[in-house]
């Protein structure tokens, strides 16, 4: 038997799967290996009846990171066990969804639990230049948190607009250490521009960058371990917003391939660090592998800290998968609202509160966790700027059904709305269509002319949130 045959799942196994997860089982995905004294998955259900003191909340991005690219989701070729053991300790996502289809929108999403087309910023997809960020003064995760007795921290990726006018500090951290743009080398930190773009806490343009050339996935995860462990004295928020796997395809230790990248960035290519003309499978699954080794450093340095139990940590991806992903067996990629560009991997655990080894069918997406971190953290919206997204706190804590809503997505040319097992898409060359993802999770049935009624109430939906956006610039 080959090495892929030893990874499928086991009869026993495919039974800890439900909804959409059932759908993937059923083509032979693996949904990792559990260790004896942990539990085999079962259908959510909450555990009520006590109520605690505030969570700490570390809130995990990788970075065009795949839906099927963990083990546990279905990857034939990475493996990804501190991730895994982390859905297996607590609720694994089967049907969890990105704010939107490319990076600084759906940060966008997150940070301010509203859809990206409400804020102009939001409409970049992603912001590439300085005319435009996430304004000081819109109320975010971070802030509203830390008017309610949290400590706010972000290491990593910000993506979310350039000084001197953004910074993740004039919008709610108490602490930056990481990179303004969507990209960077991984050793010399140059970004998209061939500007060096490595700082800590920067709040003015002016203030001193910060010199690390090591491999920047080793930084953050230090940077990481090093604020977990640190005394607190109050709840704390971590956003870690890691840039793998996100190109270029550097692994630690490809110093050599750096160099040659940093050569065509400083030579006024432009396009150096999309590297085009780089990368494999086998490279990628080095980076995603790295990524969980990473994550699973800073799990052992909560667990050192005698903080585990009482925090929060959720991982996801920021957008569906890029070139060398695994999304099988969804359609599309990062960037389009099909299922592979929109639909990630998500994984909750809050061992105080929630019990292990559960898997939950439930659509989600990201401005639901910011509502339900709200909620959980104690804060309030501000009534100005309503969120978009619902507060998942019933649903995990106190059995409650989180009912039946819309999930709305705009990109550029393309639209999606999901409703229960039902999505309607447009995509850039039309027409209007619509897949029932409980039995099409490919999205290759087209139901359209099926179900016309029903198509009209969805596209209707779609336009009625629409309208209430702010309109792509000419």
């Amino acid at each position: 038997m080959s090495s892929y045959d030893d990874r499928q799942l086991s009869r026993r196994a495919f039974g800890g799967v439900v909804g959409a997860g059932a759908a993937a089982a059923a083509v032979g995905l693996p949904v990792g290996e559990a260790r004896a004294d942990e539990p085999a998955e079962r259908p959510f259900r909450a555990e009520t009846g006590w109520r605690g003191k505030r969570p700490n909340i570390l809130f995990v991005l990788g970075d065009d990171l795949g839906w099927a690219d963990l083990s546990s989701y279905g990857s034939p070729h990475i493996r990804t066990p501190h991730l895994d053991r982390l859905g297996r300790q607590g609720v694994r996502f089967t049907d969890a969804y990105a704010g939107s289809a490319t990076c600084s929108p759906t940060r966008f999403s997150l940070y301010t639990g509203r859809f990206p087309g409400r804020t102009k910023g939001g409409l970049a997809e992603p912001i590439a230049d300085r005319s435009v960020g996430l304004e000081p003064t819109h109320p975010t995760l971070a802030s509203l948190l830390r008017d309610a007795g949290y400590a706010t921290a972000l290491i990593g990726k910000w993506h979310c607009g350039y000084l001197p006018d953004y910074s993740p500090t004039r919008s709610g951290w108490d602490e930056f250490f990481g990179n303004f743009g969507g990209a960077l080398e991984y050793y010399s930190k140059l970004g998209l521009g061939g500007e060096y773009d490595l700082y800590e806490g920067r709040v003015r343009e002016g203030d001193a960058e910060y010199k690390d050339l090591r491999y920047y996935t080793r930084i953050l995860t230090e940077r990481a371990r090093d604020y977990v462990r640190r005394p607190h004295d109050r709840p704390w928020l971590l956003n870690l917003n890691f840039t793998t796997p996100h190109w270029p395809w550097i692994a630690d230790g490809d110093e050599e391939q750096s160099a040659e990248i940093v050569r065509r960035i400083k030579a006024g290519d432009g396009r150096a660090l999309w590297h085009a003309d780089g990368g494999s499978l086998a490279k990628y699954k080095e980076m995603v592998e790295d990524l969980d080794r990473s994550v699973g450093r800073v799990l052992d340095a909560l667990a050192e800290s005698g903080q585990e139990r009482d925090t929060l940590v959720f991982f996801a991806s920021d957008n569906g998968g890029e070139r060398f992903s695994y999304n099988w067996p969804l359609s599309g990629n990062k960037a389009s609202l099909l299922e592979g560009g929109i639909r990630v991997p998500a994984l909750l655990r809050w061992p105080e509160r929630i019990a292990g080894g559960q898997v939950s069918d439930v659509p989600v997406f990201t401005p639901d966790w910011t509502a339900t971190l709200l909620e959980l953290g104690g804060a309030r919206p501000h009534p100005a700027y309503p969120l978009d997204g619902t507060s998942l706190a019933g649903y995990l804590l106190r059995g409650e059904e989180v009912g039946e809503r819309d999930l709305f997505w705009r990109v550029r040319g393309e639209r999606a709305l999901r409703r229960g097992p039902w999505k309607y898409y447009r995509g850039k060359s039309g027409p209007d269509q619509l897949f029932h993802l409980a039995s099409d999770l490919r999205e290759q049935a087209d139901r359209a002319d099926a179900e016309p009624e029903l198509l009209a109430r969805l596209r209707g939906a779609w336009e009625r949130t629409e309208g209430e956006l702010l309109p792509y610039p000419g």
